[in-house]
């Protein structure tokens, strides 16, 4: 009779339980009793190895069938196990699930990651432009100059001197990754020499020191379009830092910064401007001249006209960007009192004053007959 203990008490679950179930016992059990957790510990390892080899049964479909008919004799071979000649190795295949992220091995039994670097894309670089209104609104062609890293002309981008590029790494044989003996399996790590690359620099380059980039400042022609507010990014293709290991350069973005205006404000592509005008221009109507960006345009200010009138000369704003058109110029009439008037000036409104009839004055008489209303 055998003296093997059964698999499921060994989990710790019950003969139904789910595939997830099984998974979650094996993983605090593991947890529990990983050689790491335990230095020097005999039992636990074999208490690890136990729960291993009962994973490696009931995690799999068929085996679990065959053992749940015949007990350990229906997977005699298939576990690796006591009495197998050894352990079974496909054990491990999915302990970087079950337990990588909990050790940090990553790329530990021989799968995952790991391996040499690919080549890197450089890095995006941003440049920020101050443009003033009427630049930012008719565009504009400039020079910049970008620091930015390029490929060492010393060494042509390989790191090391007289143009040599890296070798293998001797730590890891150009592989990227050390394998260690963990107890009674191994484990495989991110090789320190190289930090996974597989090959290092043993002469570098005096110019970049070894990592193939230098930083220069270029000069770029850049084109500000027309309609461009603050905010508004332009990418330059290609112009950002070179890439590492011979990988694709990374792009520039030119970040717009636009001041104001001293007469219009600018709402998306419209413009506000604000003029005042004369109690006779307002009643008796006239034509005003109104700048605008390019050009004064006439307005015609019709009699009656009531302050804080709001009119609107179409095609007068900014012109859309990345496309036909412009945007429209709202004016603003404010009636301008004046502070100060001459003798004439006094005996014309007071005769005006005179002659206005009362009809004209409807909100004042409402307000007196309301405090006769209340005082009466």
């Amino acid at each position: 009779m055998s003296s093997r203990r059964d698999y499921y008490e060994i989990m710790g679950v019950a003969r139904d339980a789910s595939e997830q179930d099984i998974k979650s016992a094996y993983r605090k059990l593991a947890l529990k009793y990983h050689p790491d957790r335990n230095p020097g510990d005999a039992a636990a390892e074999e208490r690890f190895k136990e729960a291993a080899e009962a994973y490696a049964v009931l995690s799999d479909p068929q085996k679990r069938s065959r053992y749940d008919r015949f007990g350990h004799a229906g997977v005699a071979g298939a576990t690796g196990g006591p009495g197998a000649g050894g352990f079974d190795p496909t054990v491990f295949a999915d302990f970087s699930d079950i337990l990588g992220d909990f050790f940090g091995f990553g790329d530990m039994f021989g799968g995952g990651r790991g391996g040499r670097r690919a080549a890197a894309r450089g890095a995006d670089l941003r440049y920020d432009v101050e443009l003033t209104f009427d630049e930012a609104a008719f565009g504009k062609e400039m020079r910049i100059k970008v620091p930015r890293r390029k490929v060492c002309d010393a060494c042509g981008g390989g790191g090391g001197a007289g143009g040599r590029g890296p070798e293998a790494c001797s730590t890891c044989n150009g592989r990227g990754q050390v394998r260690y003996q963990q107890g009674f399996f191994s484990v495989t790590r991110t090789c320190s020499g190289c930090r996974g690359s597989g090959r290092v620099i043993t002469d570098p380059c005096k110019e970049c020191r070894g990592e193939g980039r230098v930083v220069r400042e270029k000069t770029l022609d850049v084109k500000i379009p027309a309609g461009v507010d603050t905010g508004s990014r332009l990418r330059v293709g290609g112009e950002g830092d070179a890439g590492g290991r011979g990988g694709p350069p990374g792009d520039l973005y030119v970040v717009i910064h636009v001041g104001e205006h001293e007469f219009f404000e600018r709402h998306d592509d419209d413009l506000h401007c604000r003029i005042p005008i004369s109690f006779a221009q307002a009643a008796l109507g006239t034509e005003i001249r109104v700048p605008t960006l390019t050009d004064d345009e006439t307005l015609k200010i019709p009699p009656g006209t009531q302050p804080e009138t709001v009119f609107r000369i179409p095609g007068a704003g900014v012109p859309h960007a990345g496309g036909r058109g412009r945007g429209d110029l709202y004016v603003n009439v404010g009636l301008e009192v004046p502070k100060s008037l001459s003798r004439e000036q006094r005996r014309i409104i007071a005769s005006l004053a005179e002659t206005d009839d009362a009809a004209n004055q409807p909100v004042q008489r409402k307000i007196l007959e309301k405090v006769k209303d209340i005082f009466g």
